[in-house]
């Protein structure tokens, strides 16, 4: 901006000195402060050589050209706030991949809603889209290509006296900066996952036809002193940002290079967020980070000489050397857990290399705090975990669940997986198959492996297992996976789970469904139960309530149950309800 502020006032300078006669062809031409040159030339470098500097123009300026400077409230001098002011707009987001865009949505919602825009949930009513991206996968990145095909037909239609902008926020915004202002000619504005501060101001670029971008990735920004507005205000669960980007450098991974660095937020300020969401209601909140318990915090001076190491869990490495000093992941979840007792706790997404056993005995020991943990495996083969640089082998994953479950006894495990990795055998393969087996995961997310460019696989390695082969593998992996996952529901049949209820199911209108303690979705009916155990006066349930639920039936997927009572999560595990011990989670 600071280079076009010059331009024109350079413009505005050159007037009063600068004359050129109509008839340019063979006559003599007036230049800055009265000099004169010789007959024009065709040739450039003789235009350029005997005609006025920079010098001349800044010499003659009638305006003072000074530096801009940035304020300390990170004004921009040459920006008013009629500048950036939304005037009511209405603006669409479109949110697509993991629980960061949600989180990110929320931020960039915050930004725009505080510079006067308004928000609608209905595409056709909104002068502005944000499609809020994400780039881990090709087929994710192909429905947003496909989507923005559809909003440069909304253009086309839309009247000319109120146009219709489109922006895209995030991974892929990040990542195809390029391709998407050549390519989909739709696309008014670009913002990188770091630059949602900077929304109000490329939005009013757009509005004098300019197309604008900032996709530039910050060492720093964490979004501390934004308070998210929630896109979903009256949901009793709640996301919370904990840190932002990743140092892992996993060779198949495109993070690294759309979400930057690892940085995280002040302790202050996530402790704020949760203690405003408890007062909200809120009865469950996921902390957030793209490798989230390598959270550190280092925001004040005393933490930043702390001189002990990060503790990893046993056989696991990293590719950078170990970090020293700060607030780790242990520290945060205990003051975190701490702010209300009757809030869940729950953490994604983990490495498995960050689970020292101080994070393990809080989770133990703390009530409101799930016992769920997300282990991403990613493959079981030693060989193709090396290929990935994940830092460890199959025998230290294997040995790391065997000490989580000896130290969380009832704990619910998760895990990612990706077949087809650049060089995987079928020998791989099956030790993939084989690890599935035996951990025997409550839920896994599958996908079969997506080049990324950038990556370090990209530019190392070779994606040589054929498509076909990848689906087979893909479609073997997911029937041993459910098989485990039926299995470990089948086996809760009969007990009797604490479960917070979300709301209607989205199937049946005359059930409720929510989730327990292990994050297995629970439907139950929806029916009036009694106010507490052993009462007589009954109430009807709602989105936020603890319930007491006898588990009756389940799928792979799904456990459903009959509702017992309202309860309360501190209370919970002392009931005994029909003669059976309250569990929050089997064993597994």
């Amino acid at each position: 901006m600071y280079s076009i502020c010059l331009r024109m006032n350079l413009i505005a300078s050159m007037r009063p000195y600068w004359s050129v006669q109509k008839n340019l062809q063979g006559q003599f031409r007036t230049c800055c402060a009265g000099h004169t040159s010789d007959k024009i030339s065709t040739n450039s470098s003789t235009k350029l050589k005997d005609g006025p500097s920079l010098q001349d123009f800044l010499k003659y300026s009638t305006e003072d050209l000074r530096p801009v400077e940035i304020g300390e409230d990170g004004t921009v001098p040459y920006l008013n706030e009629d500048d950036v002011w939304g005037g009511r707009r209405k603006v669409y987001f479109e949110t697509y991949g993991c629980q960061m865009n949600v989180s990110d949505t929320e931020i960039a919602w915050s930004v725009l809603k505080d510079s006067g825009y308004q928000r609608t949930e209905s595409v056709n009513d909104a002068d502005v889209i944000l499609a809020v991206t994400c780039a881990i996968r090709e087929n994710a990145e192909q429905k947003i290509w496909t989507r923005l095909q559809q909003f440069r037909a909304m253009k086309t239609r839309r009247n000319k006296s109120r146009p219709l902008k489109v922006g895209v926020l995030g991974c892929m915004a990040e990542r195809l900066k390029k391709d998407l202002l050549e390519r989909e000619k739709s696309v008014d504005l670009i913002a990188g996952p770091d630059a949602y501060r900077d929304l109000p101001r490329l939005l009013s670029l757009t509005e004098s036809g300019q197309r604008a971008a900032n996709v530039v990735l910050s060492l720093e920004e964490t979004y501390a002193d934004v308070m998210p507005v929630r896109m979903n205000a009256g949901a009793p669960t709640a996301f919370v940002s904990i840190m932002r980007g990743c140092d892992n450098m996993c060779s198949y991974c495109i993070v690294p290079f759309t979400r930057g660095r690892e940085r995280s937020r002040p302790i202050r300020s996530i402790l704020e967020e949760v203690r405003a969401l408890s007062g909200q209601g809120v009865k469950e909140v996921t902390l957030l980070g793209q490798n989230v318990n390598s959270y550190r915090d280092m925001s004040e001076q005393q933490q930043q000489l702390a001189g002990s190491p990060t503790n990893l869990s046993a056989g696991f490495g990293t590719i950078y050397r170990k970090k020293k000093g700060g607030l780790r992941f242990s520290a945060l979840l205990d003051r975190v857990s701490q702010v209300d007792p009757e809030m869940r706790i729950r953490f994604v997404s983990p490495h498995p290399k960050d689970f020292p056993d101080e994070v393990l005995q809080l989770i133990r020991d703390r009530p409101n705090i799930c016992n769920h943990l997300h282990l991403p495996a990613q493959s079981g083969s030693s060989q193709v975990l090396q290929s990935m640089r994940r830092n460890h082998t199959r025998e230290a994953y294997l040995e790391l669940v065997q000490h989580v479950k000896e130290v969380i006894p009832d704990v619910s495990l998760s895990s990612d997986f990706i077949v087809g990795f650049c060089g995987e055998t079928e020998d791989d393969h099956n030790q993939t198959l084989s690890l599935a087996r035996q951990v025997r995961y409550d839920n896994a997310y599958l996908f079969a492996y997506s080049m990324r460019k950038k990556t370090h696989a990209y530019h190392k390695l070779m994606d040589d297992v054929p498509a076909g082969v990848k689906q087979r593998r893909l479609a073997e992996l997911i029937d041993v996976c459910r098989k485990g996952m039926a299995e470990a529901n089948a086996e809760r049949i009969g007990q009797v789970h604490l479960v917070l209820v979300e709301g209607l199911s989205k199937k049946s209108p005359s059930d409720l469904a929510g989730r327990n303690d292990g994050n297995t979705k629970v439907i139950i009916p929806n029916m009036d139960i009694p106010d507490e155990v052993g009462g007589q006066q009954c109430s009807a349930m709602k989105a936020g309530d603890y319930v007491a639920v006898k588990i009756t039936s389940s799928t792979s997927q799904v456990l459903k149950g009959i509702p017992l009572a309202h309860t309360n999560l501190q209370g919970f595990p002392s009931l005994t309800l029909e003669g059976q011990k309250a569990v929050n989670i089997s064993s597994t």
